[in-house]
């Protein structure tokens, strides 16, 4: 398939996000000494940017695919959160329900980066979980929403900063299955068992050896062939979908599996590389790509944001560039 059928199928399909959103801030600058307080760099700052990050990402990821997204996040009162509401709007994301928590602040990731080399990251977060009364409202928030939206696949976006508790994944994986719409998962820790009978499962191979307690034996097909039915049999979901860092992606759904190896790519930041996998896979099965082509795709794409600095988000020049020397296959 080329980026002229795609553009045409991906165009305005409806897909929701779900999770925690956060603020990605870049200080960007120099270096050109030590410091005399401590033997550390000093770095001139040049520029300061913001950029939507966690599941505002995978939303921008989609907008810039060309879907209608709907988003649905936990924010402080706050300035952060005026400014990620200000960033969605920039990007064309209108339908936005960012419910305000005056007991929680805006998740805020700052680093510090010299020369395309970041060199620190400092986050501003608190870690809890909605008071019962706030989550209640959220999840007849959400799905008062999502009911208006109508989307065709939801993704779950979850960095375990709280707002996705077991309450508010049960109702909304319970919607969406007696809506017929998919669902999708990007897990942490926490949840991770949560997510039952889910379209789609895709957790990374760290995530995933965590929580099922396993060694790390060598890397081959059988073996990533086993976690999928270890998970499967946890979950009951559908597809799983690993990723593989620097080794690719591995697809499994019961009648099929393979591992697709990672292009060679000069890395310049892995930041936001699995918001993009989830995002594109989502959308390739929503607009009814088969799963090997969603997996090739979901694959060069995480790929392709690698290269660049910062949490960015896949976009069409990228995209036509890296598929003019190579196609889907089904």
């Amino acid at each position: 398939m080329n980026p002229g059928e795609l553009k045409k199928v991906f165009r305005n399909r409806r897909l929701a996000v779900v999770g925690d959103v956060m603020l990605d801030r870049y200080l960007i600058g120099s270096v050109d000494r030590i410091s005399p307080e401590a033997p550390v760099p000093v770095l001139r700052v040049e520029q300061i940017t913001e950029h939507a990050g966690g599941a505002a990402n995978v939303a921008v990821n989609l907008q810039s695919l060309g879907a209608r997204v709907w988003l649905g996040g936990r924010v402080g009162a706050d300035e952060a959160a005026d400014h990620l509401h200000h960033l969605l709007r920039n990007h064309g994301i209108r339908e936005v329900v960012l419910f305000r928590d005056p007991a929680y602040a805006t998740a805020i990731k700052t680093r510090l980066m010299a020369r395309n080399h970041q060199m620190l990251r400092c986050d501003q977060e608190s870690v809890k979980s909605p008071s019962p009364a706030v989550e209640k409202r959220l999840i007849r928030q959400f799905l008062n929403s999502l009911r208006a939206f109508r989307p065709e696949a939801l993704i779950f976006q979850d960095y375990n900063k709280g707002l996705l508790t077991a309450n508010v994944i049960n109702h909304l994986v319970d919607y969406c299955r007696k809506a017929n719409i998919l669902t999708a998962v990007d897990p942490k820790r926490s949840n991770f068992f949560t997510y039952k009978k889910v379209s789609v499962f895709k957790p990374n191979l760290r995530e995933v050896r965590e929580a099922l307690s396993l060694d790390e034996p060598p890397l081959t097909r059988d073996g990533l062939l086993r976690i999928h039915r270890l998970l499967r049999r946890r979950l009951h979901h559908g597809i799983t979908l690993l990723t593989l860092a620097e080794r690719g992606i591995f697809y499994a759904d019961g009648r099929q599996a393979d591992w697709i190896p990672a292009h060679p790519r000069d890395v310049a930041d892995v930041s936001g590389a699995g918001d993009t996998v989830i995002a594109t896979a989502t959308l390739a099965l929503a607009s009814g790509l088969l799963l090997p082509q969603a997996a090739q795709l979901a694959n060069l794409c995480g790929g392709l944001v690698c290269e660049h600095a910062g949490v960015v988000p896949i976009t069409w020049d990228m995209l036509e560039q890296a598929l003019s020397n190579q196609s889907l296959n089904g």
